[in-house]
């Protein structure tokens, strides 16, 4: 009977995630790998979607080698129309990001037993139960209640979440809010 218990996983091991985490005042950040629209008005020569590269910078017409990890679409927005403000008169600048990764400090990373573990971009009011839908769900062998979210945010501090009640079970009240950064464990469960 002790050795069923022990095998049956210790979803106590860790306190509970809270289940309201949002960051109401969030801004994504554009990281590396994200897509950038650039619209300069009246100029649709200047305008592009373009990339940001794996240093973190992007390339237009005219303005080469700009820093865009890490800063918002309205800070990117206006080192354009600074750098642009040299060639052109009075430019109008709008970023909008179109393909999202962010940076790797606010990415949602989940791994162990997900059907597919991935990184996955940080989007605002993000819970459990759509990072779970994103990566396909548990695998046969998971401990579902065992998982638990490592909060960089907190000091990488450790909460216990309760997965398998959640998706299984439809209990709801297991969905909790993620933030940016965090590191969903799913652990390999005995029976």
């Amino acid at each position: 009977m002790g050795l069923l218990a022990a095998c049956a996983g210790s979803p106590g091991a860790y306190p509970p995630a809270p289940i309201s985490a949002a960051t109401t005042d969030y801004n994504y950040v554009v990281g590396a790998g994200d897509t950038l629209n650039i619209i300069v008005w009246r100029n649709p020569e200047l305008s592009m979607s373009v990339p940001v590269r794996p240093d973190g910078k992007v390339s237009t017409p005219l303005v080469d080698e700009l820093v865009a990890q890490g800063k918002t679409s309205v800070e990117i927005a206006r080192a354009v129309e600074k750098a642009l403000s040299q060639l052109v008169r009075d430019p109008v600048v709008t970023v909008i990001v179109s393909g999202f990764v962010g940076p790797y400090s606010e990415q949602i990373r989940v791994v162990g037993e997900a059907t597919r573990p991935q990184s996955l971009p940080y989007t605002k009011n993000m819970t459990v139960l759509d990072v779970m839908i994103a990566v396909g769900g548990l695998t046969d062998f998971a401990d579902g209640n065992a998982a638990s979210i490592t909060r960089a945010s907190d000091g990488d501090k450790r909460y216990s979440v309760r997965l398998k009640d959640l998706i299984k079970q439809g209990d709801i009240s297991a969905n909790v809010q993620m933030k940016p950064g965090d590191i969903l464990i799913i652990p390999q469960g005995w029976f």
